[in-house]
């Protein structure tokens, strides 16, 4: 007895086979593996000159009015004063030469005092981290072709 043409699967080339499973176990490994970096550190600069520019009237702009970290990511503010003067960064007096690391645990928006922008704060948005899925796929895919 003949079976129907609709019940007959069509025989696939087992290089093209494997090829399907390759790439369905490559998205599946992006989509649900951990991401790891190599620094956490998100590196702002207060550049020298900074003070003596705004005290002549200049609008000098050197941060935006709010900075977006992510938690596993980015989740590490570093504050670095190249300027000639201190400047405070909310709790922080931070001396000329040297580098302030804020660290962040939790996801949120902070706000913080700061001297060196134009506003004299800034708001600091930490969005949580990645979750296993779609949102890893995403970012995997946007690092593979933003790259510079």
């Amino acid at each position: 007895m003949r079976l129907p043409d609709w019940t007959l699967a069509p025989r696939r080339h087992p290089i093209a086979t494997a090829l399907s499973l390759f790439l369905l176990a490559g998205f599946g490994w992006a989509a649900l593996a951990p991401i790891e970096v190599a620094s956490h550190e998100a590196l702002f600069e207060i550049p020298r000159g900074t003070y003596a520019h705004r005290m002549a009237g200049e609008k000098v702009d050197i941060f935006p009015q709010t900075i977006r970290l992510r938690l596993g990511l980015d989740d590490v503010m570093v504050l670095k004063n190249s300027d000639t003067v201190p400047h405070i960064f909310g709790p922080a007096l931070i001396m000329p030469g040297q580098s302030f690391r804020l660290p962040f645990a939790t996801a949120s928006t902070y706000s913080f005092q700061c001297t060196a922008h134009p506003n004299g704060g800034l708001s600091v948005i930490v969005d949580p981290a990645l979750a296993p899925g779609w949102d890893r796929l995403a970012w995997r895919w946007h690092r593979l072709t933003n790259r510079a």
